[in-house]
């Protein structure tokens, strides 16, 4: 891996998370989410998931849920994002246990419905050959 790149799980819509090298400019970043970054903080240690400051304003497919403590959701994901480690001056690579640890929580895509308790979100398997 060349040193301007980083190692992060990739979480996009209605596909599989996946394990991608991704450059670490904020251009880079940009193309990968599909507009300006924004780093949110979900989790106990010290990685960020990278989404798009404007993607439910922009009308980006809906990804995943963000869960609180209940197992409530509190956020909703629109548009691809990236997780990684937010523990540096800037982003960098994730580690071979926190590549495992967040493939495994985020590997399968999500459907989102609204009902009379609120939005509800759905994992699924998508089939081979799905496009966007």
């Amino acid at each position: 891996m060349s040193e301007d790149k980083i190692r992060v799980v990739l979480i996009e819509p209605n596909r599989m998370a996946k394990v991608a090298e991704i450059e670490g400019s904020l251009e880079a970043m940009q193309q990968v989410v599909q507009g300006d970054i924004q780093a949110i903080y979900p989790f106990e240690e010290e990685v960020c998931m990278v989404c798009n400051e404007e993607g439910k304003i922009d009308g980006l497919p809906l990804n995943r849920a963000l869960y609180d403590e209940n197992h409530e959701i509190y956020d909703i994901i629109a548009g691809p994002a990236f997780i990684c480690d937010c523990s540096g001056e800037s982003f960098g690579s994730l580690s071979d246990e926190q590549i495992k640890k967040y493939s495994r929580q985020f590997m399968r895509p999500e459907r989102f419905y609204s009902t009379r308790d609120g939005v509800k979100a759905v994992p699924f398997q998508p089939y081979q050959g799905y496009e966007r």
